[in-house]
């Protein structure tokens, strides 16, 4: 067992340091060193492993398997061609023998393992190397029975299913390349395998239900991932998938039509036919969507028409059955469908992924684009009337009103609902044709809880499910927005129920009772608000949402903030919308000259932070489960708002000190607070909050660093403390947040050392911010000298992944540290043998070559360059004996 988890520690080995996501194994190329080519060559090498599967108990066996895994996804570059051949050749033979003798792939492991193995065969090589091996004919047979035999055992290692997907997947999606006159046979298997997946998940419903076991469609994600897998394999030799398919629909939906009028039927025996129609709507979606995966025909084509028309027919007839009977499987199932149908056949998809080919004898006037189209609607004119996209655009907006009529209970309908919507509101041409729709018109114009129940705020409604009401507002904004231009009248119609809501909000606040109802009311609106003002991308558009809001509606939100500081589920959307009503996207907030509102809403957001910093920090101490939520969530959102209005480019910060106005300066005051509330390892621990809190320093440093400058020297200390604790992270928009920051402050410090001789009057102000920050320095010199240890460190040992951002503040620390800088050196040099010794100090020499005492952009450029050329040759010489020497240089300092 040792040895054997040795190997797989060796083959597992991340060899040139790449950081693969380990997750992701099924794309795992393992580079082996050159030097153990000879071992892997010999085909005893395999021959052991493959014997030791057959030989060793289930535990041992497991690890050979995973071993060979490994030897299966050698890099290919390891071989010549000849080599690659008969190397590929023998991991054949030993898949035949597994096979041939499937004894121990009883065991999940080893049946798990197995699976894995088979994957890394197509990822690694191509479908024309197998084909030319010798057993290709045999060993596809044995792994289609194998594979047919997996998914009609469905409940035996279901996680393993994915291997055996993705191996018919890929193998099916290579078959257009293959160049050998070898047969594939894939047109043979390809089939057999999709006939196994949908009978045996048909034949699993009764199962589930009459045994009442996990149903398989209520692990989406397994499900989806599945079916994404199948739609390639599907499209092979799409005929017999399709006829298959037809036979089973029909069969099913005339037995549920027969249950449904039938007196007599067991409740059983409906759940079981409609567990079957789910599965199969979940099929036909994916069979229609696997026409983007691979090449069609105009009869697949018509073939989609035919699946399709069954699923639409079958849409009304459980429409008309609302809201007595409902099933939520079979709704999340047809929503599944209209998504994949509408990724396929609607708006311009369908001109970018077909050919289109006009038969010669053709003389009608149907434009050459739209020929495709009346090929697909052939069948769906005739059942459905249904002749083109604009009249399935119809059908799918009458199915969105009917589900949030009637499913407003059901949050996964509602969501999935409210995400198809959303999906159908992006790309200008769909919204063009959208509009005209008589069902779009009634939901611009009716957007209330009296037809649309999930936007109450009822107690029967959990507070998480008002989440999809930001989507819903944001598709329905979208769409809004195609012909609103400057119509303020319209904007002001389709915002008046939001008006009424917080007319009665303040009716309520100012009387002071049914506090509970007033809460749910503005948790509502702050997640409807949120999306409106996301779909604004307009100035014009924002202007009209801001006069709505201001002076009128904002001050209503601080005090929901003030009165239940202590609520995440009330301040949480509250502050989410405050975060986007400060984004500039698309230049929005860039208001007219004679415009303060950039001004008025930085105001505004001043004293909501202000009035939520203050509160938070009354809560006390959290206990670990409580701290995010309650306190740092909020904080990191605050940071987030925060930032968005310094980098936004529409408030000049100068005039509030100029008129004496205290919001510029508060709203610092309380981000100093929140900050000195939260400990080192919460920044980083928490990754919303450190991708808040190091991009708003870097704003700080970039644009006020008179501020930075005027910190407490506590303070400033736990700034730069972060700042070095994040250079360390993994994260890269952390850590180059952190490197921008420091290269702010230390060229900051650098530009006010070489002025510092010439002191003008006209800068005392800024000289003494300089001095403050340069005494400082002097009195904690540990500080930049660490964070340069930490930056020669990752430079020279670690996977630098932001090496420009690096270089940046490092050429400025050894400017300002050239003592400390070459005491480093010599450290890292005397800590290597003597033989490297010489040719890490040449590299140290080049670092610097032709660098000047500056930090302008040229010169920092050159260095950049140096650092480049020097970390390459550093790691050549550290590794040039087949080793890294290891040492740190913070450890050294």
């Amino acid at each position: 067992m040792q040895v054997l988890k040795l190997v797989l520690s060796c083959l597992s080995f991340d060899f040139i340091g790449s950081s693969a996501d380990e997750s992701a194994d099924d794309l795992c190329t393992v580079q082996i060193p050159t030097t153990w080519r000879t071992i892997f060559l010999e085909p005893e090498t395999l021959d052991l492993f493959f014997n030791l599967y057959h030989s060793l108990p289930p535990l041992l066996s497991q690890l050979a398997l995973s071993c060979l895994v490994q030897f299966a996804s050698t890099r290919r570059s390891l071989f010549s061609s000849p080599e690659r051949a008969k190397y590929l050749g023998n991991l054949i033979k030993g898949v035949k023998r597994i096979l041939e003798n499937p004894q121990g792939l009883s065991d999940p492991g080893n049946y798990h393992e197995f699976c894995r193995f088979l994957a890394r065969l197509k990822t690694n090589y191509q479908l024309g190397e197998l084909v030319l091996v010798k057993e290709y004919a045999e060993v596809i047979g044995l792994i289609a029975n194998f594979t047919i035999t997996s998914l009609q055992h469905w409940e035996f290692a279901p996680n393993s299913v994915h291997y055996l997907l993705t191996l018919w997947q890929r193998m099916v999606a290579s078959v257009p390349f293959v160049k050998s006159a070898e047969p594939h046979l894939l047109d043979t298997y390809a089939p057999e395998i999709t006939k196994a997946f949908i009978t045996s998940r048909l034949e699993s419903v009764a199962i589930v239900v009459r045994d009442n076991l996990d149903d398989p469609l209520d692990d989406t994600a397994t499900v989806f991932q599945q079916l994404e897998q199948l739609c390639t394999v599907s499209r092979c030799e799409y005929e017999k998938t399709c006829t298959l398919l037809v036979q089973l629909f029909d069969q099913n939906a005339q037995n549920y039509q027969k249950l449904l009028h039938s007196a007599s039927a067991l409740p059983v025996d409906v759940a079981i036919q409609e567990g079957r129609l789910a599965w199969l709507i979940y099929l036909v979606g994916t069979v229609v969507g696997g026409r983007l995966t691979y090449t069609s025909t105009d009869e697949h084509d018509a073939m989609d028409g035919e699946l399709s028309c069954r699923v639409f027919q079958l849409i009304s007839l459980m429409d008309a059955r609302l809201p007595r009977c409902t099933n939520e499987k079979i709704e999340l199932a047809i929503l599944w469908f209209l998504d994949q149908f509408r990724k396929t056949y609607v708006g311009d998809q369908l001109q970018r992924t077909s050919k289109v080919v006009r038969p010669k004898n053709d003389v009608s006037r149907v434009p050459e684009k739209a020929w495709k189209i009346v090929k697909v609607y052939a069948c769906m004119s005739e059942v459905l009337g249904i002749t083109d996209d604009n009249h399935v655009l119809e059908t799918f907006m009458t199915k969105i009103v009917t589900n949030l009529k009637y499913w407003g209970r059901c949050e996964p309908v509602i969501s999935r609902t409210l995400q198809f919507l959303n999906d159908l509101s992006v790309g200008y041409i769909l919204l063009k044709k959208l509009v005209k729709i008589d069902a779009v018109k009634f939901m611009l114009k009716n957007h209330t809880s009296e037809h649309f129940p999930f936007l109450g705020i009822s107690d029967t409604y959990s507070l998480n499910d008002f989440r999809c009401r930001t989507t819903f507002y944001t598709a329905l904004t979208r769409l809004l927005m195609v012909d609103l231009g400057e119509d303020e009248d319209e904007f002001e119609n389709f915002m008046l129920p939001l008006t009424v809501s917080f007319e009665t909000v303040l009716q309520i606040f100012n009387n002071n009772f049914k506090q509970e109802e007033v809460k749910r009311m503005l948790i509502g609106l702050a997640r409807d608000l949120r999306g409106i003002a996301f779909a604004l991308n307009t100035k014009t558009s924002y202007t009209m949402l801001f006069d709505w809001m201001y002076p009128a509606y904002l001050p209503v939100l601080q005090r929901a903030i003030e009165r239940w500081y202590g609520e995440p589920a009330c301040t949480t959307p509250i502050l989410k919308l405050l975060a986007e009503l400060m984004q500039n996207r698309s230049q929005r907030l860039n208001f007219d000259v004679s415009s303060p509102n950039g001004i008025l809403l930085f105001r505004e957001a001043s004293k909501m932070i202000c009035t939520y910093g203050n509160q938070i920090l009354t809560l006390g101490s959290l206990s670990k489960d409580q701290i995010y939520p309650m306190k740092l969530k909020g904080i990191s959102i605050c940071y987030s708002a925060l930032k968005s209005a310094l980098c936004g480019n529409y408030v000049s910060f100068g005039v509030f000190k100029l008129y004496g106005d205290s919001h510029f300066d508060n709203v610092l005051q309380a981000f100093v607070k929140m900050l000195l509330s939260v400990s080192h390892s919460d920044l980083l621990q928490y990754r919303k909050l450190s991708q808040s809190y190091y991009p708003l320093l870097e704003c700080l440093t970039q644009d006020h660093m008179s501020f930075i400058t005027n910190l407490e020297p506590p303070v400033l200390l736990y700034v730069l403390t972060s700042l070095s604790e994040g250079l360390t992270t993994l994260d890269t928009v952390v850590s180059s947040s952190c490197c921008t920051s420091l290269d702010y402050m230390v060229t900051y410090l650098f530009k006010h050392i070489a002025k510092e001789g010439k002191k003008p009057l006209r800068c005392r102000e800024s000289m003494q911010a300089g001095q403050r920050l340069l005494h400082f320095m002097q009195q904690n010199p540990d500080v930049l000298q660490q964070m340069m240890s930490v930056l020669m460190n990752t430079i020279v040992f670690e996977d630098c992944r932001n090496q420009w951002s690096v270089s940046r503040p490092l050429l400025g620390l050894i400017l300002l540290n050239e003592k400390y800088f070459n005491e480093l050196r010599a450290s890292l040099i005397n800590s290597q043998p003597l033989p490297k010794q010489e040719v890490l100090a040449q590299c140290f020499r080049n670092l610097m070559e032709g660098v000047e005492q500056n930090l302008s952009v040229k010169n920092r450029d050159r260095f950049t360059q140096n650092l480049s050329v020097f970390r390459r040759d550093v790691a050549e010489a550290l590794r040039s004996d087949g080793h890294a020497e290891l040492c740190s240089l913070d450890m050294m300092s």
